[in-house]
This record gives C-alpha cells, sequence and structure tokens, in this order.
C-alpha cells in the first residue's frame, strides 16, 4: 500500500503553493523552479484525480479538494518534523549556507579554503553545489556563486574573477596539439572554433564532452586530453602544475561565474571578499 501513497515532495509543493498562494513564492520557499514546482503539483492532481488550485490571471485559489487536503498535509508534516527534529543535531549559530557551482567549489574555493578556515573557525560552512542556473537555491543561501550569463546572473549579482574562455593541456600534450584529444563542454556557448580562429592553433574535434568546465579541467589535469575552461578555473590547475597554458590568448564567453551575498549577513560578505581575493 506504501507504493500507493505520492512522494513527499509532491506534498510539500502543494502545501507551500497553498500558503503563498503561488508557484513562484512557494518554490523560491523550498529550492526549485516555478516550472518544477507546477509540474509536482501537476502529478498529484492527476494522482488524486481532483484539482487542488484554480489557475487564475493574478494568480492562485484552491478549490475545494484543495481546501479540505490541505489541514491533513499540514498537520502530516508537522508530525515528520516532529519525528525527525529529535535526529537532527542542533545548527551551529555561525553557519553559512552557500549555493555554488561545482566548478568554483571544487577549483576555486576547495584549493584555498584551509586559509579561510584558519581566519574565520568560528564560521560553519554549508555548500549546496548545483550546475545550470536553474539549480541554484536562492531562498536558502547566504552567498551564490552562480554559472549563466549576465541576463541570468541578475543585477544584484557581480562578476567573479575573468569571463575569458582558455586553453589548458597536460605537459606531456602541450608540443603535440595537432593531435591530441579534445575535451569539448556542451550546453555551453562559444568553443573550440572560436578560439582556433583566434589563436591560429589547430586541434581535432572534440572526443570526449561533459557538461561542466570543472569536469574538463578535471580531465585535462588527468592527462585525458586538452581542455577549454573559464580563466578562473584555470589559476590553481596552472599553479599546480597539473595542466599548462596553452597559448596567452583567451576569447569572450557569453557565460560566467557571478557572485551574490545576502546584504544582512556579515560573514556572507566576509566570505565574498576573501573569495574575490583569491581569483
Amino acid at each position: 500500500m506504501a507504493s500507493a501513497l505520492p512522494p513527499l515532495n509532491w506534498f510539500r509543493a502543494f502545501e507551500a503553493a497553498a500558503r503563498h498562494l503561488s508557484f513562484t513564492a512557494a518554490g523560491n520557499e523550498i529550492g526549485m523552479t516555478q516550472s518544477a514546482v507546477s509540474q509536482q503539483i501537476k502529478a498529484l492532481e492527476t494522482k488524486l484525480g481532483v484539482p487542488l488550485f484554480e489557475r487564475k490571471a493574478r494568480g492562485l485559489a484552491l478549490t475545494d479538494d484543495g481546501r479540505r487536503l490541505l489541514p491533513q498535509v499540514d498537520a502530516a508534516l508537522d508530525t515528520l518534523t516532529a519525528a525527525t527534529r529529535s535526529f537532527i543535531p542542533d545548527q551551529p549559530k555561525k553557519l553559512l549556507t552557500i549555493s555554488v557551482s561545482v566548478s568554483v567549489l571544487q577549483w576555486v574555493i576547495g584549493p584555498t579554503l584551509p586559509a579561510f578556515r584558519a581566519k574565520h573557525p568560528d564560521i560553519t560552512l554549508r555548500f549546496i553545489g548545483a550546475i545550470w542556473p536553474d539549480e541554484f537555491s536562492r531562498s536558502l543561501a547566504d552567498v551564490i556563486i552562480s554559472f549563466g550569463s549576465r541576463k541570468q546572473a541578475g543585477s544584484n549579482a557581480a562578476l567573479l574573477g575573468s569571463d575569458k574562455l582558455t586553453a589548458l593541456a597536460p605537459r606531456d600534450m602541450i608540443s603535440s596539439l595537432d593531435t591530441c584529444p579534445v575535451i569539448g563542454t556542451v550546453g555551453i556557448s562559444g568553443g573550440w572554433s572560436k578560439w582556433m580562429a583566434a589563436t591560429g592553433i589547430s586541434c581535432a574535434d572534440p572526443t570526449i564532452y561533459v557538461d561542466s568546465y570543472g569536469a574538463a579541467l578535471d580531465l585535462a589535469s588527468n592527462g585525458n586530453g586538452i581542455c577549454l575552461v573559464n580563466e578562473t578555473l584555470a589559476q590553481h590547475a596552472v599553479r599546480s602544475g597539473s595542466v599548462e597554458l596553452v597559448s596567452p590568448i583567451t576569447i569572450d564567453a557569453n557565460e560566467a561565474y557571478f557572485v551574490e551575498t545576502n546584504p544582512a549577513s556579515q560573514d556572507a560578505e566576509t566570505f565574498r571578499k576573501w573569495l574575490e581575493s583569491t581569483v
């Protein structure tokens, strides 16, 4: 019988949307996109066989079935919260939540984080990793380090480091670029053809594809081929000697990394200033 129950996330989406009467506000609260909230509620309505909301031009309204379901969902969620509270340790007083591009966490924050921890041992850090723009949790994070276009980042976000692309190669491949494997990054504008035109260097077509610059750089650092990545990520890899710059010439990218902080959090500002000093 348990398999007949809808997923808990559907009920969470329903409860938040019912409280806000907005799919967008509900998504902001629970860390989901408006589209994801809408889809989960549609799935719940299909499962129950009744509409739970009236979709109106200026917002939402609960149907009679929605109003009947809401108090039962509230009670169930309260019961689950109470049942699990005793198993969850108390949150530290100074907890800084950072929603961050996995690539930045791996190649920018990770290598230099010990220095920040030594200087600020009283700040506990929680990282929420993401890759694409719609995955970043804006409602729960004190610091948001996102990847995307300037428009996607929003007017309150500042460019982190560089918005240029640079090519990197393992040491043993730097002298044979025309025959060594090439790593491509899918879903991101700009690429090898633009770089080759700017530098006059010829390379083969990509034979390995990944979905982030961080993954491309990781593969290159392990000797799998040459990569084209955001210049901000390259610094530690080059300093460590795992890869070398193929050319001093860089090309413009339509996407980059951006940082935004909660203005009410002094720790968020402290972290931002430290991060910007490292890139």
